[in-house]
């Protein structure tokens, strides 16, 4: 044990144990993320109420007590806040699963009013934990734990964020599929799989963020406390309102609100859109198999984002990715109406197809809207700008929970998705709001086109875009 956490290693090392340790992180919550709406959805078939309530219940959790997980990833010993993260999801999920397997082995205790609330209250706290320590993970991990590895080399800090972007939609494609068509066969056999994988992955990923802990001495370092604080936000991360106010006046807030608003959006392979499918006699195996198009759709974006970024800016890309999704989200919709109150197959395949092409959209305003943040937001704020856009984020998911909670038949599930598009919408309008006083205008096709089809067609515009931002803050 001595000579395998002293053994010197090397920066290529270090990023490995770091991907494996995530690795694991995100395919176990994935793996349960979507498993435990199959498993919800077969102990308590015709109805969205049971699987809405756990989901409502898990992102509020996350939104009422986000900043103060930012508070403790800012003043916490770094090791033990991963450590209390792993420890926390493994534990919610195993004792989750140990309750849904004495629901499906005991049909009964679904059956009874009674037992059935108390199980899904307690099903619906494990879930919270579960929720909160994930977000602990990603806060501690994705927003210091890396910065702090890359040692202050943009290219390597790019190349991880990017690898760990992608460990995580590769997880997304495969752990759905997986538990799906192991559902197929039996729920039973799923949900012991899923505990059984929870439980034995924690030693290695306990073991493998440590040796990372151990080969990066800045790690061991207490982070820097302003020496001003009364108007820095790690001190008002106590205060959600003042936290709050700071977080809408910078300048920052607009794409980074539009992008949380996307969040209420029930078109995704999520709880609501996936007990939906299933109500209308899709097998899990199939939807399964659809969420890893969707993945594939979204792993697509990692890949097409980066290179129109470069191409032309990463405002310019941010707008043209969220009209894409804008416009997949109203054509999802419009089939919604198309059958009224008597949804079929046929219509259910249009709006699969165009929630899959929305993920484009989506995951490229994603990185759009995160590259303009990380070079808004000053370093001494990153981590509370980060945990209120998360609370922001899983605030209004919780809206669209609740949006299926008042709407709970299958065949009203067009009026939550309605409220989805309109969502996204006016997260249109306010990214455009903010393109409009970055640019001084919203579209300006000449200067990213050439229109003599001369050279590749496609010219860079990074800088002119520079100096129409200059030009705007100048009132020229």
């Amino acid at each position: 044990m001595y000579n395998y956490f002293t053994r010197t290693i090397t920066c290529t090392d270090t990023a490995r144990l770091l991907y494996i340790s995530h690795s694991l992180s995100a395919w176990n919550s994935r793996l349960f993320e979507f498993g435990a709406y199959l498993f919800l959805a077969d102990i308590f078939p015709h109805t969205l109420l049971p699987a809405s309530v756990y989901a409502l219940v898990r992102a509020g959790a996350a939104a009422t007590f986000a900043a103060c997980l930012g508070r403790y990833v800012d003043s916490g010993d770094r090791l033990q806040v991963v450590r209390v993260s792993i420890v926390g999801q493994r534990a919610a999920v195993a004792l989750s699963c140990v309750t849904l397997l004495a629901m499906e082995h005991f049909p009964l205790l679904a059956q009874d009013k009674l037992h059935a609330a108390v199980l899904l209250s307690l099903l619906s706290i494990l879930a919270a934990v579960e929720k909160l320590s994930s977000v602990l993970n990603t806060m501690a991990v994705e927003r210091d734990w890396v910065v702090v590895v890359a040692e202050g080399d943009q290219d390597r800090l790019r190349a991880l964020n990017s690898q760990m972007r992608r460990v995580d939609l590769f997880s997304k494609l495969l752990a759905p599929l997986a538990i799906s068509f192991i559902d197929a066969a039996s729920s039973q056999l799923a949900i012991i799989i899923t505990g059984a994988m929870t439980a034995l992955s924690i030693a290695i990923e306990y073991l493998a963020i440590a040796r990372v802990h151990k080969a990066v001495p800045a790690l061991h370092h207490p982070k820097a406390q302003p020496t001003s604080p009364h108007h820095t936000w790690s001190s008002t991360a106590a205060n959600p309102f003042a936290t709050t106010k700071t977080y809408f006046t910078h300048p920052a807030f607009l794409p980074s609100f539009a992008l949380s608003l996307l969040y209420l959006n029930v078109l995704s392979f999520a709880g609501q859109m996936i007990t939906y499918l299933l109500s209308l006699g899709l097998p899990s195996s199939t939807i399964g198999l659809l969420r890893g198009l969707a993945a594939l759709s979204e792993l697509s974006a990692t890949y097409l984002a980066p290179k129109l970024m470069h191409r032309i800016g990463a405002i310019r890309s941010g707008i043209w990715f969220l009209n894409w999704e804008i416009a997949c989200v109203a054509i999802a919709t419009l089939f919604f109406w198309l059958d009224d109150d008597n949804p079929t197959i046929t219509t259910a395949a249009g709006t699969v197809a165009a929630v899959i092409a929305s993920r484009i959209g989506l995951w490229g305003f994603d990185l759009s809207a995160q590259i303009i943040v990380q070079e808004e937001v000053e370093a001494e704020q990153r981590g509370a700008f980060s945990s209120r856009e998360m609370a922001f984020q899983n605030l209004f998911e919780m809206v669209a929970f609740a949006s299926t909670v008042v709407w709970t038949r299958p065949e009203e599930f067009k009026v939550p998705a309605s409220i989805s598009a309109g969502a996204v919408g006016v997260a249109g309008v306010l990214y455009a709001v903010f393109v409009r006083g970055r640019r001084g205008h919203l579209l300006h096709m000449s200067r990213c086109v050439d229109p003599g089809r001369r050279g590749k067609g496609w010219r860079r515009v990074a800088q002119e875009e520079e100096e129409e931002e200059v030009a705007v803050e100048d009132g020229r």
